[in-house]
């Protein structure tokens, strides 16, 4: 289904679960010119970085309404509930918002790895550390 449908479709059914104030907030956020805000993903439990992946306004309603992490797959153009296929789901313990508006972090419970490659963290590719200068 088209992102913008879907958005659609999912605001409509999620407005009777989700409060007043927080449609108001989604609603007020900084996406891109394709409707994508970028969500950073952190183990609540470690402080790790995960992964960074975006969401829409759909995606973020019904992570909120769901307690597990949705987003939107850019190369697939369609919604993707993080572990949804390999079991690697991730519970949601608090969700917040950076000082622009244009950012989210979200703060989970993961059941697993994060990267597709089976690591942790999709972030275990050195660019440059002290001990490589």
């Amino acid at each position: 289904m088209h992102r913008e449908t879907w958005t659609k479709v999912e605001s409509t059914l999620l407005l009777q679960d989700i409060g007043t104030g927080i449609m108001e907030t989604i609603g007020t956020l900084k996406y891109d010119k394709d409707g994508l805000i970028p969500a950073v993903v952190q183990d609540s439990a470690t402080g790790q970085v995960l992964m960074l992946a975006y969401m829409t306004a759909g995606t973020l309603q019904r992570t909120m309404k769901t307690g597990q992490t949705y987003f939107w797959s850019r190369s697939r153009q369609q919604v993707w509930h993080k572990g949804e296929t390999s079991g690697n789901v991730q519970e949601v313990v608090d969700i917040k918002l950076d000082c622009d508006g244009d950012a989210l972090l979200l703060l989970v419970r993961p059941a697993g790895p994060a990267c597709h490659t089976g690591k942790m963290t999709c972030f275990h590719n050195t660019v440059a550390s002290e001990a490589s200068q």
